[in-house]
């Protein structure tokens, strides 16, 4: 479902599409690293806000780590947005993005097993909505990845279909202690 490309954003959709970071054919979905319980282990979010159904590969030398989310009909957003066509909210999307990027620092021990927090989005577009009964795959790379910040390009698929990609930074968290 693409979205429609008239009005005040026309423009912007009309940017070039990135070139993707991995082989969307190359990627097995049956070859699971770490599953939603897994994926537990590295990250703190629990409930409705868990964004990652599984990762399905970590390549740290390129610094690429690709993952899904699974959209269902029965997520805590469907019956508000929208009623009669839900679509997967956009900062959804980027929080997917996020935790994709999260999860590699953790998985890779960049930040010292401190907790990772979203410092910041930019350079987002969404080029394609999610509804549910779709897979959404990230693809992430790292331009920037130490212990104290990362810097991920993320890209979002149905697909074949790129519908959305953005920056994600992630900055580590001070416990109140240490604040």
């Amino acid at each position: 479902m693409l979205l429609d490309r008239t009005g005040p954003y026309e423009d912007s959709l009309d940017m070039p599409l990135p070139e993707p970071h991995y082989d969307l054919d190359r990627i097995d979905y049956t070859r699971v690293i770490a599953d939603r319980d897994a994926i537990r282990g590295y990250l703190p979010h629990r409930y409705e806000l868990e964004m990652l159904t599984a990762v399905v590969y970590v390549d740290p030398e390129r610094q690429i780590v690709v993952g899904y989310k699974d959209v269902t009909p029965d997520e805590f957003w469907v019956r508000g947005h929208f009623p009669e066509r839900p679509l997967l909210p956009g900062v959804l999307m980027c929080e997917a993005a996020a935790q994709l990027a999260a999860f590699y620092a953790a998985w890779q021990k960049i930040n010292d097993g401190k907790l990772m927090g979203l410092g910041g989005i930019e350079n987002t577009r969404f080029r394609r909505s999610v509804v549910p009964g779709e897979r959404l795959t990230l693809v992430g790379k790292g331009s920037r990845v130490r212990p104290r910040l990362t810097m991920f390009n993320v890209q979002g698929y149905v697909g074949t279909d790129l519908a959305f990609h953005t920056d994600v930074m992630g900055v580590v968290l001070e416990r109140a202690e240490e604040a």
